[in-house]
């Protein structure tokens, strides 16, 4: 739907949604790209696709729909086959009293919707929609994968299959495997060999699923195809191999797989991590930072120079949450270099260093190396040892800002953590500006979210859980039997799951006077974190707690993640 320009200022400058510079930015990149405004916007994070959904609906004089938060009846939904859906851009949703709730991009379409009206033989409620909410519905009319394999496997037991022909199904199958991840928002994709079989499981959420069990001799087929893609030895099976490409998703947008192959006692084990374009575009109240926690963060980030720590285990969203910062640092006016193992996301107008066993190019070298390309900012994908932890704090020492990622379980553990490296007390008080600790928890299923008392079981967890239960006392939610919180019942939307998608629970140290002076005496973290909740930091599971509360997760998630 075209939308006048000045129509588009009054529902988005005038009330102070985006200023008049970014507005004008915008239009001049629309018009050369020849996209819409809309898209612009939106990609470039200036408005929420919801928020400028429910601005533009009142242009339509339409009700706003987000689809996303819709749980469908498949019955309607498939009364308007793919074709017309992707053509028309419409999608049947559900029912009211006066006929079938459709979503459009273009409700005032007068044609279109006679169309749809003729093709159902019954009256439409129409509801405006945005084009990148349609978009993600669309996958909905996909064949289950378990069909989709079905359909693979018969063509492949023809004996009389060409051999080109097989070479495109094996195609396929990978394909398909990587569609459907991506599809079901997967971030891992694990391809396992056992006896007789090959079973596919998908992480979604931090969850392992069982997917799929397929025969064990495709497997070579499947391997082939994987290693060429990623560049890896074909003719290699007795060691570890790692890789990457880039996979385009029905031209709505591309993934980067990461792939590790590793030999068992079974076959070579594959696992495919998908880092897509979307995760790009996480700011950091995308996340889960709360405004107390955000202020802290942005402060470090105005901070010319100094050190910016994020930690947490592995699969925390450490790697989400730094890119998230160098996506506000990365501008023209400032050279930013990294040194990653791997490069998880290809980012425009930043130097970008992959780490080479081969060649010996590891953290230290190549951050030895950066410091020598004249840069403002230097992003260290980890640091492991006392030589990386020794440059990069020499390196936020003579004014470089410098972020990095380190393992440990809580904030105040980092700081102990980086004299066991041996790194001077007074290096580490004078050059850390903030150290963000982090986990992640899963979401509350919007589509069936309801109010809920705590199971029993809930209630003995939080009773062993000295620190969630005085913080529930502290909260005024002390009596447990009768504390209301939210929990997901399952529908269509999240697999019935209850849950969809996943944010952090944080903690934010700053390195005020006092926590330095602690770091100059090596005190210990059980002192520092003393310290730092009279600061005013707010702990993990404090913050997890805050989230149930609202509504956002459960009890049980957010004791799971911090244990320990």
């Amino acid at each position: 739907m075209y939308f006048d320009e000045k129509k588009l200022k009054d529902i988005l400058v005038s009330p102070g949604h985006i200023s008049i510079e970014h507005f004008n930015e915008a239009l001049n990149e629309a018009k050369e790209h020849g996209v819409s405004i809309e898209e612009i916007l939106v990609s470039e994070d200036l408005i929420k696709d919801e928020q400028l959904g429910q601005l533009l609906a009142q242009i339509t004089g339409f009700p706003f729909v987000n689809l996303r938060n819709e749980a469908f009846d498949e019955a309607h939904f498939e009364m308007i086959p793919e074709l017309v859906a992707r053509r028309m851009g419409v999608v049947a949703f559900g029912r009211s009293e006066d006929g079938v709730k459709v979503g459009m991009i273009e409700p005032g379409d007068i044609e279109t919707r006679h169309a749809i009206e003729k093709r159902m033989g019954e009256n439409i409620v129409p509801y405006f929609i945005t084009k990148r909410d349609l978009k993600g519905v669309l996958s909905r009319y996909k064949a289950s994968l378990y069909e989709e394999f079905e359909k693979i496997l018969e063509e492949l037991k023809n004996p009389s299959l060409p051999q080109e022909e097989r070479d495109k199904m094996t195609i396929k199958v990978v394909d398909t495997l990587l569609a459907y991840g991506y599809q079901n928002k997967a971030s891992d994709i694990h391809i396992e060999p056992h006896r007789g079989k090959i079973l596919i499981r998908f992480r979604i959420d931090g969850i392992m699923h069982d997917v799929l069990e397929i025969p064990n001799n495709l497997l070579d087929l499947i391997l082939t195809r994987i290693k060429i893609m990623s560049r890896m030895r074909t003719d290699e099976h007795r060691a570890a191999q790692d890789g990457k490409f880039r996979f385009e998703v029905d031209s709505s947008g591309s993934v980067d797989v990461r792939v590790s192959v590793v030999p068992v006692v079974e076959g070579e084990n594959i696992v495919l991590r998908l880092l897509s374009a979307a995760n790009r575009q996480f700011n950091l109240s995308d996340i889960g930072l709360n405004d107390s926690d955000l202020s802290k963060v942005q402060e470090a980030i105005d901070n010319p120079h100094g050190m910016i720590l994020v930690t947490g285990p592995t699969g925390s969203g450490k790697t989400t949450t730094i890119y998230a910062v160098l996506r506000i640092l990365n501008t023209r006016e400032v050279h930013i270099s990294t040194i990653e193992d791997p490069v998880e996301y290809d980012i425009e107008g930043i130097s970008q260093i992959q780490v080479d066993k081969k060649t010996n190019l590891m953290f230290a070298d190549g951050l030895r190396a950066i410091v020598r390309q004249d840069p403002d900012i230097i992003m260290v994908g980890e640091i492991r040892d006392k030589e990386t932890a020794d440059i990069a704090t020499n390196s936020a020492m003579t004014g470089h800002l410098v972020l990095s990622t380190l393992h440990a379980n809580d904030a105040a553990t980092s700081l102990p953590r980086l004299l066991d490296m041996d790194i001077e007390p007074f290096l580490i008080a004078s050059t850390i500006n903030v150290i963000i600790a982090q986990r992640l928890v899963r979401k509350i299923c919007q589509g069936c979210r309801k109010s809920a008392n705590l199971s029993s079981e809930e209630i003995e967890m939080v009773k062993r859980n000295d620190v969630a239960m005085n913080l529930l006392l502290a909260k005024g939610a002390g009596n447990l039997d009768k504390l209301v919180i939210f929990k997901g019942s399952g529908c269509k939307i999240c697999g019935s799951t209850g849950y969809i998608g996943r944010i952090g629970v944080f903690e934010v140290l700053l390195m005020r006077g006092n926590i330095k002076q602690l770091v100059i005496d090596r005190a210990s973290s059980d002192e520092i974190l003393k310290i730092a909740k009279e600061n005013g930091m707010t702990t993990m599971v404090e913050d997890g707690i805050g989230k149930v509360l609202n509504g956002v997760t459960t009890i049980e998630e957010v004791l799971r993640v911090t244990k320990g």
